[in-house]
């Protein structure tokens, strides 16, 4: 673990984050989701440069981040659904949308799929440095690949042993990734949950939000099967056993190993933004097992279940 000078040291301000970022090197900057790893888009380098430094696989895209609207709409085609849909914009949602010939983008970030995957966030300092820089920013969470999304800094230092540095903006209010939303026509396919749920998408727009086909090939990032994983193994749906770690979630019986509760009054906006920090917890009790509480299938449950799912699946 990255001690206290480390830190330090790797703490950016602003500037010094964008100078980085120009001259195509990575940082992990905060948004109100998770911590991101930036770097430029346009750069195929510096993309490249994310892959290697997450460990992630190349065929997984990248979630492209804008400074705002105009940004975004000279990357790709925006249908009257799509500017819809992007007045929920800046917030925890990420619009998949034709990519616009000669955008600039470097093919490695959308991995060669002629659909981008764009976002605006809801983070001052995200956005200061999204306009320092003058660019889009390639930003998958800053974590290895497959391992738990981190929403803090210490997170971040952590899970790269203090190479990577890193925008302090605090902790991440949302604390699950964001929603990824195709627009196909005059169709909405949710192809990723996330931290604005499906019915708050389909009360703003009045209309529907289907579900992406299971099997589908992988369009977005956070479609892989084994995602978001400690190292310790999940029980889902469980009560506890004796050595085991326990997220609990809402009332909870009590238990004598290591215990976290998501939300003891059963709240899932908290729960959403305590279920990376309190697994990164329970895992660092060094226990080979954490069994998790039933989580409503409703509302954000919807997204925490989906992290929970694909983090207590057969790992490769």
């Amino acid at each position: 673990m990255s001690n206290p000078a480390q830190q330090h040291m790797n703490a950016l301000t602003v500037a010094q984050a964008a100078e980085l970022l120009r001259a195509g090197r990575v940082c992990a900057f905060p948004t109100e989701t998770v911590y991101g790893l930036g770097g430029d888009a346009t750069n195929p380098d510096a993309v490249l440069s994310i892959y290697e430094t997450k460990g992630r696989p190349r065929f997984n895209p990248l979630i492209i981040h804008c400074a705002d609207l105009g940004m975004a709409q000279t990357l790709a085609e925006f249908s009257p659904l799509a500017r819809r849909l992007a007045t929920l914009w800046p917030g925890s949602l990420t619009i998949v949308l034709p990519a616009k010939p000669g955008n600039g983008l470097a093919g490695i970030a959308t991995a060669g799929l002629n659909t981008v995957g764009l976002r605006v966030p809801n983070h001052p300092l995200a956005t200061k440095l999204l306009r320092t820089v003058g660019r889009p920013l390639a930003a998958p969470s800053a974590n290895p690949s497959g391992k738990l999304s981190p929403t803090t800094t210490e997170q971040v230092w952590t899970g790269f042993g203090g190479r990577v540095p890193v925008l302090d903006g605090g902790p991440c209010q949302a604390g699950l990734e964001s929603t990824i939303i195709r627009v196909d026509g005059d169709r909405l396919i949710q192809l990723r949950a996330g931290a604005l749920a499906r019915e708050e998408i389909e009360r703003a727009l009045d209309v529907p939000v289907e579900l992406v086909a299971q099997g589908s090939a992988i369009a977005a990032p956070g479609m892989l099967a084994s995602h978001y994983a400690p190292d310790a193994q999940i029980r889902l749906n469980a009560v506890p056993a004796q050595g085991e770690a326990y997220l609990a979630f809402g009332s909870a019986q009590p238990f004598e190993g290591p215990t976290r509760n998501l939300s003891e009054s059963g709240n899932l906006r908290e729960a959403a933004r305590n279920l990376f920090s309190m697994l990164h917890e329970l895992d660092a009790e060094r226990a080979g097992v954490i069994a998790v509480a039933p989580i409503p299938q409703t509302g954000l449950g919807e997204a925490i279940n989906d992290r929970l799912q694909r983090a207590a699946a057969p790992r490769n």
